[in-house]
């Protein structure tokens, strides 16, 4: 009876041990995400919003993405060869891989996909306008590139301008306003998206990894999803985001507001990531309204005060750098100083002079702005108030992100706006020489643009950027205002987390 009773003591030692390690810290089954906002889209072709990047990057991946040196490196591609002229570029594609709807990658899939892109995304036409992919055989493709440029694999890579690839029947199928079945072959599928409330991610069980043996690096190497769900909550409120991660109702909390970073940083119980994030940029309507004249826009400009309005969203000295530049100010190769006679002038004498002589005569100018990114916002106030002192009638109209982006698109209904810009890894790839973004489409940006990117030395490159930077001062089509760093602030059990351009969440594992 005593061997009895102690066998049946050793199987239940064992089934709570197994039972144990099924619960153990590490294997969590959810990851709780607060966002500041709704994505407007999945649709990576057709957006450059970051909250939606954010969310795709799981679902969706690319021929090439970027290691945290911001190389190139094969996601879905195989291999690539280049002619000796450089304008075909022969691309392997993996084979085994599957969609999440079952059906195996060819190079159809590529093909679709990679035109559309070519046609829809700002960037891509911008960039790599005249461009065509073409199917060779079912795992080759051909890229055909109008001119030979050094940064063709580089724009392929960007996250910015993800080129996703998708089923050729979903993209067939895809309307004007996008695609709406997002079917893609990353370690993460869509379950469920409930507006303005959440998007549900479950983890790919068919998911076919890269073998190469690589460790995670930036967006590249090793994708295990070892959580099997993530929910991406959608947390406008900063508040609310911040009581959600202290008390652990959120295991991840993005955008952390400055004010807070302090106090979190304090909480043996949260860790905070941070980062050099972008520019905080203000663009101006040159198509309509009152800042047509280039005049009119030059007294504004010189009515701004950059350490108030940078100090107004990011609270002080230590989250943010005043500079004229567009460009990362850690890059050496593109952080120049151009165009600093224009900037942080504020003066609002010399602006209301300047209105004044231009034939300013009282039209109302229209801020654009959205709270739901809170650095916009305050932004947005304060150049408000710093106009009135120079004797312009203004007026905020505020939105939801999403309504922000659709008017935004409508040049009769705002002369302002302010967006905070990730940094891009070269000039010709940064949203304020986009004619797409804010309607600056003077003739001057393409022929400067392709100076550069067909430059023959890195030098003679910095060179054409700074030109460019100066002329765009110069036609005020828009102004850095400062930039700032971004912080992420998650509970330390949250393991693997990588803050790079945005949060890779496929490698997260959450000990509760």
């Amino acid at each position: 009876m005593k061997k009895i009773i102690l066998a049946i003591l050793a199987v239940t030692v064992i089934f709570v041990s197994c039972k144990a390690k099924e619960t153990s810290p590490g294997d969590a089954s959810v990851l709780r995400v607060a966002m500041t906002a709704q994505p407007p889209t999945l649709d990576t072709h057709m957006t450059v919003s970051q909250v939606s990047l954010t969310v795709a990057k799981n679902i969706f991946e690319q021929l090439f993405t970027l290691d945290e040196e911001y190389n190139p490196t094969p996601e879905l591609a195989e291999s690539v060869s280049i002619s000796p002229d450089g304008l075909i570029y022969t691309i392997k594609i993996r084979q085994g891989v599957k969609f999440h709807n079952g059906k195996t990658l060819t190079s159809e899939d590529i093909v679709a996909s990679m035109n559309r892109w070519l046609q829809f995304s700002s960037r891509a036409r911008a960039l790599l306008g005249g461009s065509v992919f073409e199917k060779i055989d079912d795992y080759t493709v051909k890229l055909t590139v109008p001119r030979a440029t050094q940064d063709v694999l580089l724009i392929m890579s960007m996250f910015q301008s993800c080129a996703s690839i998708h089923p050729k029947e979903i993209i067939e199928t895809a309307g004007a306003t996008g695609v709406t079945e997002y079917v893609g072959t990353g370690p993460y599928k869509l379950n469920e998206w409930r507006a303005d409330q959440f998007i549900h991610l479950v983890k790919n069980n068919e998911y076919t990894a890269k073998d190469d043996g690589k460790s995670a690096s930036g967006f590249a190497g090793k994708k295990e999803a070892p959580t099997p769900e993530i929910i991406f909550h959608f947390v406008t409120d900063h508040a609310t985001r911040m009581i959600g991660i202290r008390t652990g109702e959120y295991d991840i909390a993005e955008s952390v507001p400055v004010e807070y970073y302090d106090e979190l940083k304090n909480n043996k119980d949260i860790q905070v990531l941070a980062r050099p994030s972008g520019s905080l940029n203000l663009f101006f309507n040159t198509r309509n309204g009152p800042l047509q004249r280039v005049e009119i826009r030059q007294a504004v400009l010189a009515a701004l005060n950059m350490e108030e309005i940078m100090t107004a969203s990011f609270v002080g000295p230590d989250h943010f750098t005043l500079a004229p530049g567009y460009m990362n100010i850690n890059q050496p190769q593109w952080a120049v100083k151009s165009g600093a006679n224009f900037y942080n002038q504020g003066n609002p004498a010399k602006a209301r002079q300047m209105a004044q002589a231009a034939g300013y005569n009282g039209q109302t100018i229209v801020l654009h702005t959205t709270r739901d990114y809170q650095e916009m916002f305050a932004a947005t106030i304060v150049v408000q108030e710093q106009l009135r002192r120079a004797g312009f009638e203004t007026e905020v109209k505020n939105y939801d992100f999403p309504t922000f982006l659709e008017v935004k698109g409508d040049y009769a209904r705002w002369d302002l706006f302010i967006t905070s810009n990730g940094y891009a890894l070269a000039p010709p790839q940064i949203l304020p020489v986009n004619p797409d973004w804010a309607g600056f489409n003077r003739p001057e940006v393409p022929v400067a643009l392709n100076a550069i990117r067909s430059a023959s030395s890195a030098s003679a490159a910095r060179t054409e950027w700074e030109k460019l930077q100066q002329f765009m001062y110069e036609y005020v089509s828009s102004t850095a205002l400062g930039h700032y760093n971004a912080y992420l602030a998650a509970n330390v059990n949250v393991k693997g987390l990588i803050f790079f351009d945005i949060p890779v969440y496929w490698n997260v594992r959450v000990q509760r």
